[in-house]
């Protein structure tokens, strides 16, 4: 043993800690202070040698103090250690600097007969033969960079040693100890090799092959260890046998290596190692043929026949001919293996798989090794990562077409409706502003279709109670499912409320009860069902979480032809049908999908073809009581028949917009200042002569928004009453902070009779 090792191994501390060094000088000034000198010494020099006394015992009491804290301290991190480390799989110690156990996991217990007391040293002389020149030499890094870690090469197996420094001269020692190798069953041959090619371990299969258990790698190949997926010749007992070497796995300087016979070009079926390799292998000519395959590999292909069987009739998806890559691979010489990812010709389900090939090389013909991933899962992650950016993004599309849309359509519904105001039904123009009117409505449903996918619509919430809801919808619903189709109502009899615009609701259980009917050209049942769920742990499914809670589940049910699954995940994307042109505009399930996402619920769909379809929506069950407007009885029969006093501040950009919205409010009776932007007004509104009652603005202009100049102007106006218009409103107030006081929302589009109405109550 080396003299540091010694050093470490010494029973006797390195460091003894400050306050054990310190008694001498504490009692030392214990007695300065005690011990009268009055007859040697004058009384001036007995009283300084009182107060030197005194002032050495404080500062030797003090730095006890502060030993005996920092031990405190070290033995409650050692403790907290101790929490953390029984959790670890390894082998797990904590001791001091000295090596004296503190404490020790269960594992530590037993494997290596640890016990806080004890010397680490001890516990690890039957692993190695010289552990403490091993723990004084990671020790002596871990404190002067916090960590250490080491793999340590023993006689038949290689044990990775960690130490970090856990603070006061405390440490945490970590030991991957391997109680046997993890390929001593494996039913194939592997070697474990160490540095400068010493084999470590040899499992029992590739004794079988090899006949002995060879202690260097020069034994098996004496002139060079192959290259990954290089066919060479092994010594063995027997004589030569032509395999081929993979690497398993790599730790340090050891590795796993696979030694797989290749007796032929084309293993036989009776080459049991190729046949139970725990990877999908298969071996194919450079035109395609596959010459063998293991058992894996016709589990995840499916059926194929080896010889007659073509790999270019199995998988497909490059985006070219897969036998142009199978001769690339096949032609270029040390080429670095390249994975590609190809889809299966399987009819039961849909299956991808990452396929690597590798250059071998026997009997002076070449041959590609194939090896099989599965990668079903990578890829439909991946297609579902596509998809939520393509519907982000034609979300943000959806949300910047509408706002322009709806400014083009409040100026045409608008000015139709001022044009219905000079024309009575006798008029023969009459009927074509009419249709003018109709075609802007369901222009503005159809905008409104694509702001409720891209969950920017302006929502109107309520507290509901769905049995009330489904009850006034079912006399529409029966009209909408025909004669052939019978629909039935079962509801949860403690049914609890929840909030949502109901308008919005309406159409979500219309638009699923349609695509039940359309699944039925035959006819057939639709069942819509609600029940109370409540939730104690979190639900996932389809990558989405559903938080504990209690939830109204509403069921739509059919029993039509139902969804394939290759179909299922795209039925909420936007403007996919498999409806014929002109039947349907694909914005049915993305408009339900996105009002119920707006909502704060969720949509599950499950189908099996051939006999029905199931649609769940859950809805979060509100706690808020249910309001009954009041307001509602005490409006006046004909709200366009009222009239109006007061001025109002028309701030709009969109010119055919201002324009119509300045003739309906003077309709009215209403003073109207124009501006085309926020600067415009604030401009108008230095002249403190000029009185405003109301503020008519929109949200997103040019330059400075709405919000804005309106917080700017009400610094001088705090009184004047606020409506914000916009095509939607997500978004649409930025960072401007918390809403306005006095202020109300009008959406676009909006007819002559809403804009005006919105103006007299907010003065009124």
């Amino acid at each position: 043993m080396s003299d540091t090792a010694e050093i470490f191994s010494e029973p006797t501390s390195r460091k003894t800690p400050a306050f054990s060094r310190l008694v001498p000088l504490v009692v030392l000034g214990a007695l300065l202070s005690l011990t009268p000198l009055t007859e040697v010494l004058p009384t001036a020099w007995n009283t300084g040698l009182v107060v030197a006394g005194v002032s050495l015992l404080a500062a030797g009491l003090l730095v006890v103090f502060r030993g005996f804290t920092a031990d405190r301290t070290a033995r409650n991190s050692a403790e907290v250690m101790a929490v953390f480390t029984e959790q670890d799989l390894c082998p797990t110690v904590i001791a001091n600097a000295n090596g004296d156990i503190l404490s020790a996991n269960t594992r530590a217990k037993a494997q290596l007969n640890a016990f806080p007391g004890a010397r680490l040293q001890h516990c690890l002389k039957s692993r190695f033969a010289n552990p403490a020149a091993i723990l004084l030499r990671l020790q002596s890094i871990a404190e002067i960079h916090e960590r250490a870690r080491e793999d340590i090469v023993t006689v038949g197996s290689t044990i990775p040693i960690s130490v970090f420094s856990v603070g006061q001269d405390v440490f945490c020692w970590r030991f991957l100890l391997d109680e046997g190798g993890q390929w001593d069953d494996a039913p194939v041959p592997v070697l474990t090799e160490g540095r400068n090619g010493t084999i470590l371990r040899v499992n029992g299969m590739a004794e079988a092959i090899l006949g002995h258990r060879p202690d260097d790698m020069g034994r098996i190949f004496p002139n060079d260890i192959p290259q990954p997926g290089e066919i060479s010749l092994a010594e063995t007992l027997d004589g030569q046998v032509p395999v081929t070497v993979s690497e398993l796995s790599r730790s340090g300087t050891v590795r796993d290596l696979l030694l797989l016979p290749m007796k032929s070009a084309r293993p036989s079926e009776g080459d049991a190692p190729f046949a139970e390799l725990p990877v999908p292998v298969m071996c194919l000519s450079p035109e395609g043929e596959i010459l063998d395959a293991n058992g894996m590999a016709i589990k995840l292909i499916g059926e194929i026949q080896p010889g007659k069987s073509n790999v270019a009739e199995i998988m497909h998806g490059l985006g070219y001919p897969i036998l142009d890559w199978l001769t690339r691979a096949a032609t270029e010489e040390n080429a670095v293996p390249r994975s590609e990812f190809l889809r299966l010709s399987r009819q039961d389900k849909e299956v991808f798989v990452q396929v690597t090939l590798n250059r071998v090389t026997c009997k002076g013909r070449i041959c590609l090794i194939a090896v099989l991933n599965d990668a079903t899962e990578l890829k439909t992650l991946e297609a579902q990562f596509v998809q939520g950016q393509k519907m982000q993004a034609v979300g943000q599309l959806a949300g910047g077409v509408a706002h322009d849309f709806n400014n083009l359509l409040t100026a045409i519904s608008g000015h139709c409706d001022l044009l219905l105001l000079r024309h009575d039904q006798n008029d023969p123009n009459y009927g074509d502003l009419v249709q003018i009117n109709q075609n802007a409505n369901r222009a503005a449903a159809l905008v409104s279709q694509l702001l409720a996918f891209s969950r920017k619509q302006t929502l109107q919430p309520e507290v509901l109670d769905l049995r009330d809801t489904i009850s006034d919808l079912i006399h529409l619903l029966n009209r909408l499912v025909g004669e052939k189709v019978r629909l039935t109502l079962s509801h949860d009899p403690v049914l609890k409320p929840v909030r949502a615009d109901k308008r919005q609701l309406e159409q979500v259980f219309m638009n699923l009860v349609v695509n039940a009917r359309d699944a039925m050209p035959e006819g057939g049942e639709v069942r819509i069902e609600t029940e109370v769920m409540s939730l104690t742990e979190p639900f996932r499914r389809d990558r989405a979480t559903v938080q504990p809670g209690e939830y109204v589940t509403v069921k739509v049910i059919d029993s039509g032809t139902g969804i394939p699954a290759d179909k299922l995940q795209k039925v909420f994307e936007p403007f996919y049908t498999t409806k014929r042109t002109g039947e349907g505009t694909g914005l049915g399930l993305s408009t339900v999908y996105g009002i119920v996402k707006q909502t704060g619920g969720f949509i599950f769909v499950d189908s099996i073809q051939g006999k029905g379809t199931e649609f769940t929506v859950y809805l979060p069950v509100s706690t808020a009581p249910q309001k009954i407007d009041q307001d509602i009885a005490s409006l006046p029969e004909n709200p366009t028949s009222r009239q109006g006093e007061g001025v109002v501040l028309l701030v709009e950009d969109e010119a055919p917009v201002r324009a119509f919205a300045t003739r309906a409010l003077r309709l009215k009776g209403y003073t109207v200042l124009e501006a085309g932007s926020a600067e415009e007004a604030l401009h108008l509104l230095e002249d403190g002569s000029v009185h405003v009652d109301a503020f008519v603005t929109d949200v997103v202009m040019p330059g400075m928004d709405g919000p804005t100049w309106v917080r700017k102007a009400m610094e001088t106006r705090p009184d004047v009453r606020v409506i914000f218009m916009s095509g939607y409103t997500e978004g649409a107030f930025g960072d401007s902070g918390p809403e306005v006081a006095n202020s109300t929302f009008l959406p676009k589009p909006f007819s002559l009779t809403k804009l005006t109405e919105a103006v007299f109550n907010q003065l009124n």
